[in-house]
């Protein structure tokens, strides 16, 4: 398959996962399975689609890569402590957008 391919199920999967994470930190507790089933999968298609990319782009594994990955396994693990955690709902909402734009920085300026 294409690099675009890979690209654009990457940034879907980002879209969905980041969407329904911010879902959890509102949602009712009945939601908690489905939502978390819903991330579970997103956030496998994300990891997929961006070795897909590193492989197709031969990128090799720079450090950069490395920081994407520790704001992946955050950005995973966020709407299971969104259910967990509400009092901390503000607090664990930026941490969520900084994961997210620590990313997006990694992979425009390849720092490292």
């Amino acid at each position: 398959m294409s690099p675009t391919f890979y690209h654009i199920l990457h940034i879907s999967s980002l879209l969905v996962l980041f969407g329904y994470t911010f879902y959890a930190f509102s949602a009712p507790a009945e939601t908690r399975k489905r939502v978390l089933m819903i991330t579970g999968v997103m956030s496998l298609l994300m990891l997929i689609a961006g070795f897909g990319l590193i492989t197709k782009l031969r990128i090799g594994f720079p450090g950069w890569i490395i920081v994407k990955i520790v704001c992946w396994l955050g950005l995973s693990a966020m709407a299971g402590i969104a259910y967990k955690r509400r009092a901390q709902a503000n607090t664990l909402m930026l941490v969520t957008v900084a994961l997210a734009i620590t990313a997006v920085v990694m992979v425009y300026l390849k720092p490292f």
